[in-house]
């Protein structure tokens, strides 16, 4: 009979991680684990507060379905159980990996994908003055990609300080819905003038239709507004791009259907991630071999990472050992 094991684990930040929202220093993610009796497949996932969930709420939607996977759950009966988030993605996940095991292949042939090859990755900067940013940035250097948090008041310093710091470097950056209306405009040709290439949910979700009425300087990708297939059609007028995250799409099935939607209605990608371990990561790095851009840096941001993890090289991430996942 199959079995269910679901674990919350803390993993030491670098440092501390700080956005609009405000900061942290460890990373706290659950795992999921279904076994067969000889192969196990595992799914991670990050309870996020703002989205109303909690590492109990989430241990406890996956526990609640340990019936379910004592009688032979599979990803397509998933989808109609828990709803997109955290606890679905965990699920969904060890499905997935666990299929690679009981069937001896690798994830992306079960996927009816090529295999998969190393890709450029950003670096997050995190929130802090415009000195404190461009000194970071200045550190980052061997990083093509960076990504800038933003918080609203200051950010046209911060973007210009950073710039300053590394004139070279492909730039993007994400709001974290810190920006008022009256402010978009004016930061978004700020984000122009320094070479940005994408600004990320610059206004708060459900607050965001005037962007219709806005001149794009810069491309404007939605994160928080969107989160699975159904949520993109209601926000697809309205932005350029969308982040696929696992976490919200609810697991790497529902996130392949969304890439393969927003490539449909014409919108770029973007695959990004909470911070977590490599186990989190390495479903994305399916969706990330066609990405426009990827944010994968996660594991980077962790004092300690799994073993067997993803592979960072020269501001690239490459997949990890089957050993890990899939």
């Amino acid at each position: 009979m199959p079995t269910l094991s679901v674990t919350a684990q803390r993993w030491p930040i670098r440092g501390q991680f700080t956005i609009a929202r405000g900061s942290k220093s460890e990373a706290i993610v659950v795992v999921a684990e279904i076994g067969d009796g000889t192969s196990t497949g595992r799914g991670e996932c990050v309870p996020y507060a703002r989205y109303g969930e909690s590492v109990e709420g989430v241990t406890a939607a996956i526990e609640s379905l340990r019936p379910a996977v004592e009688k032979g759950l599979d990803r397509s009966r998933l989808a109609g159980l828990l709803p997109p988030g955290a606890a679905r993605n965990a699920l969904d996940c060890a499905l997935w990996d666990l299929g690679c095991k009981q069937a001896g292949r690798a994830v992306h042939e079960l996927a009816g994908l090529p295999p998969l090859h190393g890709v450029a990755t950003a670096l997050t900067i995190s929130l802090g003055t415009p000195e404190v940013m461009a000194e970071q940035a200045r550190n980052a250097s061997a990083h093509p990609l960076l990504k800038l948090k933003l918080g609203g008041d200051g950010d046209a310093e911060r973007l210009r300080a950073v710039r300053d710091a590394v004139p070279s470097a492909r730039l993007i950056a994400d709001a974290n819905e810190a920006w008022r209306p009256d402010q978009v405009e004016r930061l978004l040709a700020a984000a122009a003038a320094g070479g940005i290439e994408l600004v990320e949910q610059p206004l708060p979700a459900g607050e965001d239709g005037m962007l219709s009425d806005v001149a794009h300087a810069v491309p404007i990708c939605a994160d928080e507004s969107v989160h699975d297939t159904a949520s993109l059609e209601q926000i697809a007028r309205l932005y350029d791009a969308v982040n696929v995250k696992l976490d919200k799409t609810g697991g790497l099935t529902e996130a392949l259907a969304m890439m393969d939607m927003a490539r449909a209605r014409g919108l770029k990608t973007m695959v990004g991630s909470m911070v977590a371990t490599s186990l989190a990561m390495a479903p994305a790095m399916l969706l990330a071999q066609t990405a426009d851009w990827v944010d994968l840096d996660g594991p980077l941001l962790l004092a300690r990472d799994r073993e067997n993890g993803l592979v960072y090289e020269d501001g690239k991430v490459y997949p990890p050992s089957p050993a890990l996942w899939g």
